[in-house]
């Protein structure tokens, strides 16, 4: 069962910054998981919101803010807000990295990015993209038939087990309320794994483990 650092170990560091990456490393977490927005300027940041405002000392919407702006930001203990490269270049084919495509139109620039790296002699098992917006997952599935995809839902799980085979996904990413054990057989049926977010009591994470869910997000990953 994947071990899997929530926005790095975000229970014991800023949340999506390169020091909670680390920590998470440190924890011997399997996959990383983190946020992706693109800058004014089109670059890759990893932050979680669509602002600034939560998670920094700073203000404005990520999209109408520049890189060089954004960097001026304290994102607590003095990081900065990363670009996703950063991230990539830190972790080093370590583990794998869960990227969520949390912004519009990160699809292409994930896609991009991730040929890059596999030039560099990363694999498609090096990663795995995400998204709660089914669209972006149909524009990278379209860029991308190798990669692995997760697909992230809140409500309706059936509608989304059925969407997910139309784009191949890898896995099906419910929220804890909804990874049951009914749940749990129709998606390994499927063929679909089934990583379960954001978990993180120990009773919830043994309840998990015997259900037989194959990856559990969480912010003290090492409670799994």
């Amino acid at each position: 069962m994947l071990k899997i650092g929530h926005r790095g170990a975000a229970g014991y560091e800023p949340e999506n910054t390169l020091r909670s990456f680390k920590k998470a490393l440190d924890l011997k977490v399997e996959m990383i998981e983190l946020d992706v927005h693109l800058s004014k300027d089109q670059k890759l940041v990893v932050i979680h919101d669509n602002s600034a405002k939560r998670t920094t000392n700073g203000k404005g919407w990520i999209k109408n803010l520049t890189f060089e702006e954004l960097r001026k930001f304290d994102a607590g203990k003095e990081e900065k807000i990363p670009l996703l490269e950063e991230v990539l270049d830190l972790v080093n084919k370590k583990v794998m990295i869960n990227i969520e495509l949390k912004g519009d139109n990160t699809a292409k620039p994930v896609a991009n990015l991730i040929k890059k790296y596999e030039k560099k002699g990363w694999s498609k098992n090096n990663f795995q993209v995400s998204s709660f917006k089914f669209n972006e997952l149909e524009d990278f599935f379209k860029l991308n038939k190798k990669v692995n995809i997760g697909v992230l839902f809140e409500h309706f799980p059936n509608r989304y087990l059925k969407k997910a085979k139309t784009i191949n996904a890898y896995s099906i990413n419910p929220p804890v309320k909804f990874a049951t054990s009914e749940f749990v057989k129709k998606a390994h049926t499927l063929g679909l794994k089934v990583l379960v977010w954001t978990v993180n009591e120990k009773s919830q994470i043994e309840q998990l483990k015997k259900l037989g869910v194959d990856g559990i997000f969480s912010n003290f990953p090492d409670r799994i």
